[in-house]
């Protein structure tokens, strides 16, 4: 295992872009989706370095269920708290086992986890109670031990038990023992043995559950893009900036990425054959300006003759404006696959939420390419509206699948096209029937591919 700190967070690596994935990217962001796929924990501090280390140095469970063992309730609480933060769990602990156990300890005592030993706690109870978290509770993968001490009794004995029982049991034993100082003689001593202590609960945890939680280093299987001849034809013949509507549709159908019916015209009479041709509903927008909805360059439900030639007046006279793009109408949910090359990375590709909640919520994850079907699938559950693409009350699902395919399906077209150094498709519109691209912008750079 591999634990490392990438000290700085800087915004510089952004600083050329003049897309939204491009603002969004940074030079850390591309540090994470690094660590991720090289199956790096990423550690902040040198305390957070130090802990995840020494979690590594012991045995780890083979799950996510943990005993907290305490004489004192209040860390315990603590520590609970922020195993539950990074989905750890600390079961209930009940039933003929639990029983027998508690009728060991003192009065007052709790089984039902955290085991609370209470403050007069002797070495002998903890036995009992670590004894019952090896051989009786099956559902407990580990067991940490929060011992500390105000000072009114030495804890050698306890200490001994602790070190004797860590050597002897199946499931990892953490030994959280806080009192540096009031038993500072003690934990030393237990230190020497070539124990490791964590002097505290929520650090261990946060430190336990990076490490739990750690990325998987599996090789990525590079996807073949669709026709990778026409990819190069195109792109070839192409010069440095924003790729014209015409080269985009076409660089996407190269790469299989499905998008809506759309045609780009430039006389109002062209308009009205396209939107006749379509026989629905359209979206008109304006070529040229880079982001249309901040210039009012985009207008949706264009449903008649009228509103086509007085949309596309308005839509030519706005500035920097040198065609009309006429899309069909289609329905569904918003969402977003955008990439960024960053020097010394290769491709970022990121992915959420699309239209303009991609920069007001910024609930993206990334990967950089090539990325695996499991990084795909990574990538879309670890985004905080997954359950508004599984569907919610009475709202319909996306077909995840095709969202997975299509981030895959962008992943290839960077491989085959190093040049590209900024890629948005936002929106796209996902339903139950596929995922289809409304909106995209490719912008090359060729000197530096």
């Amino acid at each position: 295992y591999i634990a490392a700190i990438k000290a700085g967070t800087s915004d510089a690596g952004s600083r050329a872009a003049s897309s939204h994935t491009g603002a969004m990217a940074s030079s850390d962001l591309a540090v994470d989706a690094l660590f991720r796929k090289a199956g790096i924990i990423r550690c902040y501090s040198r305390m957070e370095l130090a802990s995840v280390a020494s979690v590594l140095l012991n045995p780890l469970p083979k799950g996510r269920n943990l005993a907290i063992v305490t004489h004192a309730g209040g860390p315990a609480v603590m520590m609970t708290d922020e195993l539950a933060r990074g989905s750890i769990d600390v079961p209930v602990i009940k039933g003929e086992a639990a029983d027998r156990l508690l009728e060991k300890l003192l009065p007052g005592s709790s089984v039902s986890n955290p085991i609370d030993l209470l403050a007069t706690c002797t070495a002998e109870l903890l036995g009992y109670a670590l004894d019952a978290c090896e051989n009786d509770f099956d559902s407990i993968d580990a067991v940490a031990v929060i011992f500390g001490s105000p000072g009114l009794f030495p804890l050698d004995d306890i200490y001994d038990l602790l070190d004797a029982k860590m050597k002897t049991m199946k499931k990892p034993v953490y030994p959280v023992l806080p009192s540096m100082i009031t038993a500072g003689r003690e934990v030393r001593e237990f230190i020497a043995k070539g124990r490791i202590n964590f002097p505290d609960e929520v650090v261990f945890a946060s430190a336990l559950s990076k490490v739990i939680n750690r990325p998987d280093f599996k090789p990525s299987v590079i996807r073949k893009v669709n026709d990778k001849d026409k990819i190069r034809e195109l792109l070839d013949k192409s010069a440095n900036g924003y790729l014209s509507p015409e080269l985009t549709s076409e660089l996407l159908d190269a790469a299989g990425i499905e998008r809506v019916g759309e045609a780009v015209v430039s006389e109002v009479n062209d308009a009205l054959d396209v939107f006749r041709s379509f026989n629905s509903p359209v979206a008109m927008k304006v070529v040229g300006p880079v982001h249309k909805s901040d210039v009012g360059g985009v207008v949706l439900g264009v449903d008649s003759d009228e509103r086509v030639r007085e949309e596309f007046d308005r839509l030519m006279s706005i500035k920097d404006t040198e065609a009309v793009l006429m899309q069909q109408m289609a329905e569904g949910t918003e969402l977003f696959i955008g990439a960024k090359r960053e020097e010394g990375f290769g491709h970022l590709v990121m992915a959420g939420l699309g239209g303009i909640f991609v920069e007001v919520l910024k609930d993206i994850s990334s990967a950089l390419t090539p990325v695996s079907e499991m990084e795909a699938d990574n990538m879309i559950k670890s985004l905080r509206g997954y359950k508004l693409l599984e569907g919610v009350r009475g709202m319909k699902g996306i077909d995840i699948e095709g969202y997975r395919a299509t981030i895959l399906k962008v992943s290839a077209l960077l491989e085959a096209a190093p040049e590209i150094f900024e890629m948005d498709l936002n929106p796209l519109l996902g339903s139950g029937k596929g995922i289809l691209a409304v909106d995209a912008r490719i912008r090359i750079e060729k000197d530096n591919a």
